[in-house]
Formats: structure tokens, C-alpha cells, sequence
């Protein structure tokens, strides 16, 4: 029996079906796949007899308003092209993940965050109209003001309420094709979180990387980066040169990656940043998007495969829970050289969206014995905060933990129990965490 697998490469049984034509490929399909780029098991499907539609032919554009940046197009166009063919324009998305290997349709369900979400929001927030097919196989279009419900919960609904054919969605045009990046090296968690807030006040895009094995006084150090499109005075005359695939030759041993070689990368990666301070014109790529620097990096974590953990602690809950949140993750024993934190503003009205006004959290993790143990414990942390898991990360909460920590998801079975009382859309993940019949 042939398998799927996302990026964490933890497979489940089950085919694919391709096809250019999304219409007719989605009739009667349980699922919609993209790039298959997310972690977890969201784009998995529950029972391996349920037809998934991949629509990665499925990429025209059908229509741009260069007065207003308007554009429309089929669900299946990938980032990457999109960015290939628009920026060159002056256009860009007004928000983007950390990789350009994702589709729209695939945005939109998993209502994708950037490092500029305190100021933009979520894609969701950009999108203006969805054209969807029903698990009933009809075919609507939706908006804010036609089926509204419908509409937001499409956006962060994880294709669990119709697949997704066509995105409406604005374009922010740009002044160069260049980032005017500062980067700053921060000795420790609390440095960390205030230049963090501070650079959230003056600058639009901000992230960075910490040391999530290191304890003691300097905990949480790491490199701080924010950005903002450079002017035409500020960017290179030339535009940035494309970077030549470059692929990960082997798949790595899974004794490769442990605590002691996770500690020893991440000395070096802290270190290598020798200047504290430093300002300068980056390619979009190398701010947006650098660990597709390296194509199937995935296979760095050996035949195991691996997982991501992405939570957001509420800023209410203040430093001292985001300073106990890394003391808990050191001391579960989860190290890791990609450790990624970013800002988050408001939440969204998409109906299961991430983000919420506070810090978010990504640690990647190679898959143990231990792998379930740990995310229960990271879990047990996050429920008393107020905070909640990405789903498009996800592939060890629990249920009822799901349950505890989305005081939403009353609402989002309700939307389920209107458009699809049958549950005839599913996947492998709400299987697991909302218990769709196989």
C-alpha cells in the first residue's frame, strides 16, 4: 500500500489523485493536498480508501488589477511562483510563512502567519473571496458578506469544511525587490523578549532564533532580525540572483542530531554572529525564507523523521511564562538547533487562526519514544496560559488537551455540523483530535 507523508515524514497510508482541472479532480474527495509542506498530519488522510485531491496543477491566474493589487487565482498556485513571477512587478503577498513551497489553497486553511503579523495579520485577513466546493459537491462562492461563516471558516479551518478552488486576495505593491534587515545578537532570554517588543514598535517584519538548549543565565540567547522593504536609495541596482537548488545529498543517521551535537550547533550559530549589531540589504529570500536555502532539509533528522511544536503564549501570561516555557522545554529534554520566535498581534476572525496577541514558539524536534511525552508536558504548561498550538505543526496533542487550550472549537463544530453533517471532509488530524470516523 503506497503512503503519504508532510514534511515531518511521519507517513500514513494513502495515494494521491492529480489532475489541472481542480473541479473535477475534488468531486467526491475527502481531502484537498498542496505541497504536502505541512508538519504534521493535516493534509493526511483519515482512512486510506478516502480519495485526496492534490491540486498542485492547478495554478492559473485568472485575473490582476494593477491599480489595486487584486488578484485571483486557482487554489493550486504555489508561493514560490507566484513570488518568481510578481515581485519582479513590484508586487508581494502581504504575508508569507517561512517557505515559498506552499499553495494558496493551502494558506488559506492553515491561515498562514509571517514575521509581520503584530502589524498584518494573518493571509486571511488579505483575502477578499473563496470560490469552494462543498462536501456535498456543490460549488459556492463566499466572502465576508455571502456565507460569511462559511467564508472565516474556511480561513484557519484546515480544509475540514470545503475544498478550496479559488483565492481572491490582495497584493501590496513594494519599492524594491530588496529587505533592509537589522540584525542583532541578544544575550539572553529577557534581553531577548524587550528587544523584541522594542523592535515590534518601529519595525513591520520581526523574528529570530534562540538557543533552546542552553540553560542558566543565558537561556534563550539568540539572533534578533527585523526587516522592512528597502527604499530604491537603500536596495542594490540589481535585483537579487536566483539561488540554484541545492539539495541535502544524504539522509542523515538518526544518532546525528542529539543533545550534545543540538548544543554544539547552536554555540556556533550564536557565535558566528560576532558583530552585536548589524544593518543591511538581504535578498527576500535569505528573510523570508532561509531554510529553503537547502530543498529536502527535512532529511537532516534521519528515517525517524521529526515534528514541530508551534505555540503561542499570550502576553498577559508576561515574560516570566515564556522564560518557564523554555525551562520546561530544556528540562523535557527537547533540544534542537531550530528554535524560532516571533511577535504576534491580535487575533484573527479566521475560525481556528493561531495566532493571538503574545509571543509564539517553534521548536523542531526529532520523533522519540519520548516525542509524545514531551508535547503532553509542553501542552500541560501551555492550557493554564491562555495559549494554544498551531495545527499545521501538529502531530502529538491530544484531544481532550486540543480541547482544554480552544475555547473556539464549540463554534467550529457547529460550522462543520452546517456545511458537512456528515463529516465526509476529513483528515488524519481531525480524526485524531475530533474524532472523525474512518
Amino acid at each position: 500500500m503506497s503512503t503519504l507523508a508532510g514534511w515531518g515524514r511521519l507517513p500514513e497510508p494513502g495515494t494521491e489523485v492529480l489532475d489541472e482541472d481542480l473541479e473535477r479532480l475534488t468531486e467526491g474527495a475527502a481531502l484537498t493536498r498542496g505541497l504536502g509542506r505541512s508538519y504534521g498530519d493535516s493534509s493526511l488522510p483519515a482512512s486510506p480508501g478516502d480519495r485526496v485531491a492534490a491540486s498542485r496543477l492547478a495554478t492559473r491566474i485568472l485575473s490582476f488589477d494593477p491599480a489595486t493589487g487584486v488578484m485571483r487565482a486557482e487554489a493550486g498556485l504555489s508561493l514560490v511562483d507566484l513570488i518568481r513571477l510578481m515581485l519582479p512587478r513590484g508586487w508581494f503577498p502581504p504575508v508569507v510563512p517561512g517557505t515559498k513551497y506552499v499553495t494558496l489553497g493551502g494558506m488559506v486553511a492553515s491561515d498562514v502567519h509571517g514575521k509581520n503579523h503584530h502589524v498584518e495579520g494573518c493571509f486571511g485577513r488579505h483575502v477578499r473571496s473563496l470560490r469552494v466546493r462543498l462536501a456535498d459537491n456543490s460549488i459556492v462562492s463566499c466572502d465576508p458578506a455571502t456565507h460569511a461563516d462559511l467564508f472565516y471558516g474556511c480561513i484557519g479551518g484546515m480544509g475540514l469544511l470545503g475544498h478550496i478552488l479559488e483565492v481572491e486576495f490582495v497584493l501590496h505593491a513594494v519599492p524594491s525587490q530588496w529587505i533592509w534587515m537589522e540584525r542583532e545578537r541578544v544575550p539572553d532570554i529577557d534581553a531577548y523578549l524587550a528587544s523584541l517588543e522594542r523592535a515590534a514598535k518601529t519595525w513591520p517584519m520581526t523574528m529570530g532564533w534562540i538557543d533552546c538548549v542552553n540553560r542558566g543565565a543565558s537561556m534563550g540567547r539568540g539572533v534578533l532580525m527585523a526587516g522592512r522593504w528597502a527604499t530604491r536609495e537603500e536596495a542594490w541596482a540589481a535585483p537579487p540572483k536566483e539561488k540554484g537548488d541545492k539539495a541535502l545529498p544524504v539522509e542523515l543517521p538518526n544518532w546525528a542530531l542529539n543533545p550534545v551535537t543540538a548544543g554544539l550547533f547552536n554555540t556556533a550559530y550564536y557565535w558566528m554572529h560576532m558583530q552585536r549589531l548589524v544593518t543591511k540589504a538581504v535578498s527576500p529570500e535569505t528573510f523570508f525564507f532561509p531554510l529553503d536555502a537547502i530543498l529536502d532539509w527535512n532529511k537532516g533528522y534521519g528515517s525517524r523523521g521529526f515534528t514541530q511544536y508551534q505555540c503561542v503564549i499570550p502576553r498577559a501570561a508576561g515574560a516570566p511564562a515564556v522564560r518557564e516555557f523554555l525551562d520546561r522545554l530544556t528540562t523535557l529534554g527537547a533540544a534542537s538547533p531550530l528554535c524560532v520566535i516571533k511577535d504576534c498581534g491580535p487575533e484573527g476572525k479566521g475560525a481556528l487562526s493561531f495566532p493571538l496577541e503574545g509571543t509564539s514558539i517553534a521548536v523542531d524536534m526529532a520523533v522519540t519514544a519520548d516525542t509524545q511525552r514531551v508535547v503532553d508536558g509542553l501542552n500541560e504548561f501551555l492550557i493554564p496560559t491562555g495559549g494554544r498550538i498551531y495545527l499545521t505543526k501538529d502531530r502529538f496533542t491530544r484531544a481532550e488537551h486540543f480541547r482544554a487550550m480552544e475555547p473556539r472549537l464549540p463554534a467550529f463544530e457547529a460550522l462543520r455540523a452546517k456545511w458537512d453533517p456528515q463529516r465526509r471532509l476529513r483528515s488524519a488530524q481531525s480524526r485524531r483530535l475530533f474524532g472523525d470516523k474512518t
